[in-house]
């Protein structure tokens, strides 16, 4: 395995792992918010129960976050040392801003989870307040540097060197905003859509069913108003994408060849040596008209840019395609649950659903985590869209096999402590959940 390769899989590996770690991390605390909302407005006290059940999921993933961020950080400056030195002065703003808000995340969080002796019901929501800002501000803060390798802005290149440096420019991209949105959204989606297949699986096994059909509740109502964002978050996407990214949505969309009118594909197989997509379904016209608004407009295919410096369709068609199936599973899943919550079904009962829901569990993250490979795919062969390519940002050092086999380990080990911590103290029947309710839970 070469180092560029070496060095692409284990910061991949890394920011795949941190992904599903920080997703929840930001979809958690929304929860959190809003079952003590809802038990302070109309005095249930299950969700408030519910939201103690949360905690130590919630501080567990935190500290597990933080610690496969702070590695991250390190493998920037080890694996990219070319790419940190050009864009340092421009994305560091973003990463700066980033530990702010993590730390008010970790003040508030700790206030929450050890102030429940101490605090007022009202001061506990109050906590979680800016608790759940900051963890939205804090991911936007990070898809902002993201963003920027996307679409790089704020400076100039003068003798081959930057100059004109504008960090607030850098920082507030072109690619950001619809970038923050929809990974905001999307992480909403994940978590709530990871807790309600927790709490199905609960729900099967005949356990706790008032906290469970509390929590399949506040969870799908999170998923299901933040699912029709998505979609049209997307659609602002794809919209920018069609002026500032052209080669990632020509391959996004498989278009080899500059099309008048060109036909969205559904699924099938890129062939690069036909031009062709192999076994797709073609819906004439739809691309030029998501990408254009027209069902007329031409939408430049892979073909209109040199050769070498376009993305392979192979690795950004099949994601892009898992992504937006993804999200249809889910919308088929809620919809599911609302016509039976509509009919006044016994959700709790009724096994279909339950199952259903559990299958449909995992597909927000690996939505999430596809959405995040076209992003990273659809670059290349840039590290910095048009500046900078990969192989030009890769550290010189040798050895890096070494490195990524190690740091696998640490994170298979980091994910087989996760799941210990949080089925542990489930089958022992503790949690701090119980401990925590003190004077105001028993008032």
């Amino acid at each position: 395995m070469g180092e560029i390769v070496s060095a692409r899989a284990l910061m991949g590996i890394s920011l795949g792992f941190h992904i599903i770690y920080s997703t929840i991390g930001v979809g958690l605390p929304l929860l959190l918010m809003l079952a003590e909302w809802r038990s302070l407005r109309t005095g249930d006290e299950t969700y408030h129960q519910l939201a103690r059940r949360w905690i130590r999921p919630a501080g567990v993933l935190f500290a597990i976050g933080a610690v496969s961020g702070t590695i991250l950080s390190f493998e920037l400056g080890f694996l990219w040392p070319r790419f940190m030195a050009f864009s340092g002065p421009l994305i560091g703003l973003a990463f700066s801003m980033e530990g702010f808000a993590f730390f008010t995340e970790a003040i508030f969080l700790a206030l929450y989870i050890y102030g429940a002796r101490r605090l007022s019901r009202g001061m506990l929501f109050f906590c979680t307040i800016p608790l759940t800002l900051a963890s939205a501000v804090s991911a936007a803060f990070v898809i902002s540097a993201n963003a920027w390798m996307n679409t790089p802005a704020g400076f100039s290149i003068v003798n081959g060197a930057l100059a004109d440096i504008h960090p607030l420019r850098a920082f507030a991209n072109p690619a950001w905003a619809h970038e923050a949105v929809h990974g905001t959204l999307a992480a909403y989606v994940a978590t709530g859509f990871a807790v309600a297949g927790v709490s199905a699986a609960a729900l099967l096994r005949g356990r706790d069913r008032a906290v469970n059909t509390c929590a399949l509740n506040l969870s799908l109502a999170v998923a299901t108003v933040c699912l029709p964002l998505m979609l049209i978050s997307g659609d602002w996407a794809a919209t920018t994408l069609a002026v500032q990214q052209k080669p990632k949505l020509a391959a996004m969309e498989a278009l080899f060849v500059t099309t008048r009118g060109a036909p969205l594909v559904v699924a099938g197989w890129p062939d690069p040596a036909s031009g062709k997509v192999l076994y797709g379904i073609e819906i004439p016209k739809l691309l030029s008209f998501l990408a254009h608004r027209d069902l007329d407009s031409v939408v430049e295919g892979l073909d209109a840019f040199p050769p070498g410096t376009t993305p392979d369709p192979r690795l950004v068609h099949p994601f892009f395609d898992l992504m937006v199936g993804s999200a249809f599973i889910m919308i088929g899943a809620a919809a599911w649950f609302w016509w039976l919550r509509w009919r006044r079904r016994d959700i709790a009962q009724d096994t279909w659903l339950l199952r259903t829901l559990l299958f449909a569990s995992p597909f927000g993250m690996i939505a999430l985590e596809s959405g995040w490979l076209v992003t990273e795919f659809g670059r290349q062969p840039w590290i910095a869209q048009g500046h900078m390519r990969v192989a030009e940002g890769v550290t010189t050092q040798t050895g890096i096999g070494l490195v990524l086999f190690t740091f696998l380990m640490v994170y298979l080990a980091l994910t087989a402590g996760l799941l210990w911590l949080l089925f542990r103290p489930a089958a022992a029947g503790k949690g701090l959940e119980t401990a925590a309710e003190g004077r105001h839970g028993n008032s």
